[in-house]
């Protein structure tokens, strides 16, 4: 089991936790995580787009003229891809991009990603972050202290002061241990885990 330490909100050393050896130190696997981040991303997309087939564009029903005599190609309608004004042939349609990925897959690339940022040392336990107001400049001086840049912090629980003081840092992300993403992880170098959501996320990934 990693033992690290853990820091106050002034980065000064306020003792050691022991970090769960199923969740913290497991082989990383790149594909798994690449499968995971895939499914999270297409989870978010939209899937509105569409063109307007034959059925939705205005018009038709009268064919423009006569088969033949005209000089003209013949033509059956004014909604045909070959006109212009006409419809979309194959164009997009509203659907779902997203696709299943079992729970322990998804599990299992959750403890990949806390073991490689834990492996490259950009984990780090805070005992707390107590801000006397919602301020911004008031959190920016403690991630100051903290050395974070691009960090995503992971709080026990809902903190509002924490919350309003954070949201406008730029590169800084809070989240809570059930709301904690595999993307997320990975997109920022720095993992900043409070001390009372170490034992929430070991309790929701550990065996």
């Amino acid at each position: 089991m990693a033992v690290v330490k853990v820091y106050d909100q002034n980065k000064q050393e306020a003792g050691e936790i022991t970090l769960a050896s199923d969740v913290f130190e497991v082989e990383v696997r790149p594909e798994i995580l690449n499968l995971v981040v895939r499914a999270q991303l297409a989870a978010k997309r939209a899937g509105t787009h569409a063109a307007k087939t034959r059925a939705f564009v205005s018009g038709g029903g009268v064919k423009p003229w006569k088969q033949k005599g005209t000089g003209r190609a013949r033509s059956g309608s004014n909604r045909s891809p070959v006109w212009r004004g006409g419809a979309i042939v194959f164009g997009p349609q509203p659907r779902d991009y997203g696709f299943k990925v079992n729970a322990k897959v998804r599990a299992l690339a959750m403890k990949m990603a806390l073991s490689s940022r834990l492996k490259a040392e950009g984990l780090m336990v805070v005992k707390g972050i107590e801000l006397a107001e919602p301020k911004t400049r008031l959190f920016a001086q403690v991630a100051g202290v903290l050395g974070l840049e691009k960090a995503l912090i992971v709080a026990a629980d809902e903190n509002k002061n924490l919350t309003l003081s954070s949201r406008n840092v730029p590169g800084i992300t809070l989240t809570t241990p059930d709301r904690l993403s595999v993307y997320e992880i990975l997109k920022h170098k720095q993992l900043v885990l409070m001390e009372g959501a170490v034992e929430a996320v070991q309790a929701r990934f550990a065996k």
